[in-house]
């Protein structure tokens, strides 16, 4: 499991992974150039990395490889000289570390052997490399997005469908929902982006897992259980079916989250 994403601070890659952790809330740090040198000036502070002693860019690469478990590099062909001595880095200090060419490796066959060598080699701080910007000028969006799907392979590696835990947030609901789309909202705002992720990547027949945690936050918080006869109404009109209980009920409210969660937060791999 990534613990912590760090990098150099350099423009591409560098700052591609930096931007990917802070979207998906991923710790992120790294050691940076004295001055917070790149090749268009001085990084942001947002990024919070620490700045060396030096300006020296190869001594700076040695330290992110020294203090992480394992180094990944990514590039559009063959290594350039500094990701190159990035490797050689990881090698001297004896740290795992893997190259993905993307003109070799379709996009979703990268995640994944990515996800399998986090796993194999249990790497928890992970320093990301590449090239620059001025070097290759996709390789910025590449790295983004290839981090966003092993991120995201890794959330439904751990969080399997059959064990979704779902239990809300701490407070009671003020105002029951009357329809549908209501207590979708409701549930939308209540679970985390890791549940959300989950649910939208199941199948159909795997919703059955959720009846044991999110079906019964839905009877309770909701009031199927105490008589809400405008939401059972309301769960009526989306299907062509009766409903015999409340449990069916909550299927029916499971379901179409799950068909909104399918258009908002279904796992994409950019080829």
């Amino acid at each position: 499991m990534i613990r912590k994403i760090i990098a150099g601070g350099q423009t591409g890659a560098d700052q591609a992974a930096l931007d990917a952790a802070m979207k998906l809330g991923i710790p992120h740090g790294g050691w940076i150039p004295k001055g917070r040198l790149t090749e268009k000036g001085s990084l942001p502070g947002d990024y919070k990395l620490t700045e060396m002693p030096t300006s020296s860019y190869p001594l700076r690469t040695e330290q992110n490889v020294i203090d992480s478990n394992g180094t990944l590099i990514i590039s559009h062909g063959h290594l350039s000289e500094g990701s190159d001595y990035t490797r050689k880095m990881a090698i001297k200090h004896q740290r795992p570390w893997l190259h993905i060419d993307l003109n070799k490796i379709p996009a979703f066959k990268a995640a994944t052997l990515i996800r399998s060598w986090l796993d194999e080699n249990k790497i928890g701080i992970l320093n990301v490399a590449g090239p620059r910007a001025s070097k290759d000028n996709q390789i910025y969006s590449a790295v983004f997005k290839l981090i966003e799907s092993v991120h995201y392979l890794e959330m439904m590696n751990t969080a399997q469908p059959h064990a979704v835990h779902f239990e809300g947030k701490n407070h009671s609901i003020k105002k029951k929902p009357k329809t549908v789309p209501e207590a979708i909202q409701i549930l939308s705002d209540e679970l985390p982006l890791k549940e959300k992720t989950t649910i939208a990547n199941m199948t159909q027949d795997e919703l059955i897992n959720l009846n044991a945690y999110l079906g019964r936050y839905i009877l309770d918080k909701f009031g199927l259980w105490s008589g809400n006869e405008e939401l059972i109404e309301s769960c009526l009109t989306f299907v062509d079916y009766p409903l015999h209980n409340e449990d069916d009920a909550a299927a029916v409210i499971i379901k179409e989250l799950w068909l909104q969660l399918r258009r908002t937060h279904r796992l994409r791999i950019i080829k």
